[in-house]
């Protein structure tokens, strides 16, 4: 299945690359290039448990992707998500990335919350960032700041990217 950025919400993340889009489904067993990634017939809701309980050699999976962001940084474009859900990111559209100062971090105990001079709206993040990083890289979508791209100790000039 091919997604674009409109249709995320329906992957269950972390997502791992895959090394490309030969896979295919066997008696419940999942493969790609010859070699099983998951295996069905497991008990198990998550890919890593079913993983866990095969017995058959799998695919090693040696990158694991957290979010959004994380993915659209990567140049492989075949992932398969938490559940086992194999899919083609497609990246559609052009975003501006901008980069604004870091007014404030609230510290929450799940996630943290960020305030960007110039922005009304403060941004959720999963975790502050580190000491000396002032400036926020953020995607904007429909001229709303939308995502966190990256953190940076300097201001860096305002580009696009494609997601």
């Amino acid at each position: 299945m091919v997604l674009t950025f409109r249709g995320v919400s329906s992957i269950t993340f972390p997502i791992y690359p895959l090394p490309s889009s030969n896979w295919e489904r066997v008696d419940g067993l999942l493969f790609v290039d010859g070699k099983v990634v998951d295996d069905t017939n497991m008990r198990g809701e998550t890919l890593g448990i079913r993983r866990l309980q095969t017995s058959f050699e799998v695919l090693p999976l040696t990158k694991a992707i957290l979010d959004f962001t994380g993915m659209i940084k990567q140049t492989k474009n075949v992932f398969i998500d938490s559940t086992g859900f194999v899919f083609i990111y497609q990246k559609t559209k052009m975003l501006p990335l901008r980069y604004k100062k870091i007014k404030k971090i609230d510290r929450k105990v799940v996630a943290s919350v960020l305030h960007l001079e110039g922005e009304r709206q403060p941004l959720k993040i999963i975790r502050p960032p580190e000491t000396g990083m002032l400036w926020a890289g953020i995607l904007y979508y429909q001229e709303l700041p939308w995502k966190l791209y990256e953190y940076s100790e300097e201001v860096k000039k305002d580009t696009r990217r494609k997601v």
